[in-house]
């Protein structure tokens, strides 16, 4: 498996409370992801983390790491408070959208072929807050207007049910799939978190099959909850038959980019954190590649649950009889 790290992830992190783990510059970050068996990318928020194309490309090829994706940052500065794609004030939408274009041509100059956008400042709170009509209008705007900039580099939007607003406009793969059809725009793609779908209510497979059948590429970030917040735990720790099932679904696809993971250590030590995403998930590569897993899709075709559960408490729980 390709997998990357977000590399916010790899410092300092806080959530209302507390703070955790101790601040790092990018190259320490990238010295200590390289020290995490399985990992060849890292995915690096514009503007925040993004220094000079020169320098990050001379940091990439000392720690022997690759660019999985530009991440866009359109929530963080004081004018997207109320948000940015959305925003009633055209001149913060279009720093919004110059925001994406820049990471655009900094994804290009580092060698990247992706830019990520999760719009979460764009949302709302209350009813009567908003013009629904008009703030989808402007969405499908700037994201037209943002995928036709050097249409080389792929915009990859990711959604996700809340955070920063209480509703997020862009909440779920259905949503997303028709703010991408209505843009018209073939320069787009669904960024697919495994949390976001689960705790938005989601099937995480049926979600990938759904993109797919779109004609829609996908990039995945993995990570877990308890369906009723983000929690980016690691893989595999609340919902872990979803996700062999949906890596099981990706490779029925044929996806074969990044597994980015889009964890927060919090707690836990970093590189034990990552280590255990990158554990769980070669493991459950590895048993899926087994010749007797090619009985599990002739068991759903079948449509007797009672038998396709026995063959996973045989083949993915280990249970023997």
């Amino acid at each position: 498996m390709k997998l990357a790290v977000i590399t916010g992830f790899l410092g300092k992190t806080k959530d209302r409370f507390h703070e955790y783990n101790k601040e790092l510059d990018l190259d320490a970050k990238f010295s200590l992801l390289s020290s995490i068996p399985g990992y060849s990318g890292v995915e690096v928020v514009y503007p925040y983390e993004t220094p000079q194309a020169a320098e990050l490309k001379a940091l990439l090829a000392k720690h022997k790491l690759q660019v999985a994706a530009i991440n866009v940052n359109v929530k963080g500065e004081p004018e997207f408070r109320n948000g940015g794609l959305t925003s009633t004030d055209a001149a913060v939408r279009a720093k919004a959208v110059r925001f994406i274009k820049e990471a655009k041509d900094y994804a290009k100059a580092v060698g990247a072929d992706k830019v990520t956008c999760c719009p979460l400042g764009d949302g709302y709170e209350f009813a009567f807050q908003y013009d629904y009509a008009a703030a989808w209008k402007n969405l499908v705007s700037a994201f037209r207007e943002a995928a036709e900039y050097c249409p080389e580099i792929t915009l990859f939007v990711e959604y996700k049910p809340s955070e920063t607003r209480g509703k997020c406009f862009v909440d779920s793969a259905a949503k997303t799939v028709c703010l991408i059809r209505d843009a018209g725009s073939k320069g787009l793609g669904v960024t697919l978190d495994f949390g976001h779908s689960v705790y938005g209510g989601e099937n995480p497979a049926e979600a990938a099959a759904l993109v797919h059948a779109s004609g829609i590429p996908l990039y995945i970030h993995i990570n877990d909850n308890d369906g009723k917040w983000d929690w980016d735990y690691f893989c595999g720790t609340k919902h872990y038959l979803e996700y062999v099932e949906f890596i099981h679904e990706l490779k029925k696809i044929g996806y074969d980019g990044w597994y980015t993971s889009d964890t927060s250590p919090t707690r836990w030590d970093i590189a034990g954190t990552f280590e255990a995403n990158a554990r769980l998930s070669n493991k459950i590569e590895k048993l899926l590649a087994q010749p007797q897993m090619k009985e599990l899709d002739s068991l759903v075709k079948l449509g007797d649950y009672l038998k396709t559960w026995k063959f996973v408490e045989q083949h993915i729980f280990g249970l023997g009889d």
